[in-house]
């Protein structure tokens, strides 16, 4: 499990940071290049490709060279692994909070939280 947890530790890294979430949420919706990718952004080409080196070392992009063109497309194995790490934890919390949510109306009196009918 550590190299899961690893892997994990790289996809939130990379999310960290709003334009490699932008980069991602652009190419969630289809491929593209890196010189679209770049074009709306505010930086310098090499600082868009740092930020496409750490989203391919996280294992959210794959990129692919054809000719002088580096085409970039999103990788949903490392976008699942988050989702479901995330789901995890928000099952948890709800959990959690139910049961609290049950001990306070349980000290409060609350009929209508006791499954009591007369409320």
């Amino acid at each position: 499990m550590p190299n899961h947890q690893g892997s994990l530790d790289l996809v939130f890294h990379a999310l960290a940071d709003p334009t490699r979430r932008g980069i991602v949420e652009r190419l969630v919706r289809g491929p593209a290049s890196v010189s679209e990718l770049a074009r709306p952004l505010e930086m310098s080409l090499p600082a868009v490709l740092q930020h496409l080196q750490v989203l391919e070392s996280s294992g959210l992009v794959i990129s692919e060279k054809a000719g002088r063109v580096r085409t970039c497309r999103v990788e949903p194995t490392a976008l699942r692994a988050a989702e479901s790490w995330l789901g995890a934890q928000r099952t948890g919390w709800e959990r959690r909070l139910d049961r609290l949510d049950d001990i306070l109306a349980h000290r409060s009196g609350d009929p209508a939280a006791e499954g009591d009918d007369r409320a």
